[in-house]
């Protein structure tokens, strides 16, 4: 695979065509070479490992370019087809796919999940502990999708590793992992989908993404990006045997420039469950994307949302040239982000095997993109603080 795909246009030349589109002025995307040198500096300055960058534009995709390890001790090069691990950009996918099951009619929105499950949730072994709590009778996808569920991002931030809510669903918004966990659970119990067939059908196949998956495949071993960790220390890519909906995607760049190309074009749904998709569904409030549920008892949530809202699997906001949506993907030793501008029509995609990465993410957003009003201070608050 060549490290550029082209357009019929010389590279990044046609963006003149469209300057009139946008209420601002429309940002120059940056030349091949000069992209380059910034992001290896950059990279340089910060001691980032490997990175892998995708840009997006209409219906095309315009650059995808691997830099740097994928594992520094072995010198093995990071590639435009290693295996990356996708982690929570998994939920936008997900989220995606759910929407095309409500365009078919097999899954209503608002409708609340105990009417698909053929028994009550916490008769399931890995929910349980929700069995003196009726709470969970009221969640609904969309509940789920945007975040409001109330219940922890992951069962292991609990002090006894058991879910509870936290608040009512529906009433606030804590970005929950196990609410994802719970909607893929309705759909294999309660529609009888299997999730990672259904992903591979709807999405994988028809965009032409041959190495993604939910699950470990033993092919993915032979071009595996390791992780690092912000000290630099290492960590080998793990292989994730049981399929998570909200993050056991392994996939590479390529994979994902395609992807976000098929997301961004609507493809595979209706104009009306697209636009829905990225909606404001509810607006954002916490002081950070993180802490956990536990810790928001001894913090207080902004008056007035912050420029973010939830979406369906995604962030959405206004920016300075009109409507945005990103989604992020992080664990110690990765650093994922995808951000997209909908008046533009244009994705920039990220996908990093060292988790440092996410100190250069502004300043290559800036770069490609222009300003987009993203809240980084948010998003990662121990690295930027630009708070408001």
């Amino acid at each position: 695979m060549p490290n550029w795909i082209t357009t019929t246009c010389t590279l990044f030349s046609c963006v003149a065509l469209f300057a009139c589109q946008s209420p601002q002025q429309r940002h120059d995307l940056p030349s091949a070479v000069s992209l380059d040198a910034r992001i290896e500096t950059l990279m340089t300055r910060e001691d980032v490992k490997g990175l892998a960058v995708a840009i997006i534009e209409g219906d095309e995709i315009l650059h995808v370019r691997a830099y740097g390890a994928r594992n520094v001790e072995r010198g093995l090069p990071l590639e435009n087809d290693t295996i990356m691990y996708g982690a929570s950009l998994t939920k936008a996918a997900f989220g995606y796919m759910v929407l095309q099951l409500v365009d078919e009619g097999r899954l209503d929105l608002d409708r609340t999940i105990d009417s698909y499950l053929p028994k009550p949730l916490p008769e399931y072994p890995w929910w349980q502990s929700l069995q003196d709590d009726p709470e969970w009778r009221t969640l609904t996808p969309r509940l789920i999708l945007s975040h409001r569920t109330g219940l922890n991002n992951l069962r292991y931030f609990e002090p006894d590793q058991n879910l509870t809510f936290h608040f009512r669903p529906g009433a606030s918004y804590a970005y929950s992992g196990e609410g994802i966990n719970i909607l893929q659970a309705v759909l294999e119990e309660g529609l009888g989908l299997d999730v990672k067939q259904e992903m591979r059908k709807r999405l994988f196949d028809p965009l032409g993404m041959p190495n993604t998956s939910l699950q470990w495949r033993e092919d993915f071993a032979d071009n595996l990006a390791d992780g690092y960790a912000m000290d630099g220390s290492f960590e080998p890519h793990d292989e994730r045997s049981f399929v998570s909906a909200s993050g056991s995607m392994d996939t590479t760049i390529v994979d994902q420039a395609r992807l976000w190309r098929g997301l961004l074009s609507g493809d595979g749904l209706s104009t009306e469950l697209r636009a829905e998709w990225v909606r404001p569904q509810f607006p954002i409030r916490t002081l950070q994307k993180f802490p956990t549920l536990p810790m928001r008892d001894t913090q207080t949530d902004r008056a007035e949302p912050i420029k973010l809202a939830a979406g369906l699997g995604l962030m959405t906001w206004q920016g300075p040239t009109g409507r945005n949506f990103a989604k992020g993907g992080h664990n110690d030793w990765t650093g994922n982000l995808i951000i997209c501008q909908e008046t533009e029509r244009r994705c920039l995609v990220m996908l990093a095997n060292s988790v440092r990465a996410e100190i250069i993410f502004p300043e290559i957003a800036e770069f490609v993109l222009g300003e987009t009003g993203y809240p980084w201070w948010w998003i990662y608050p121990a690295l930027h603080n630009d708070r408001p």
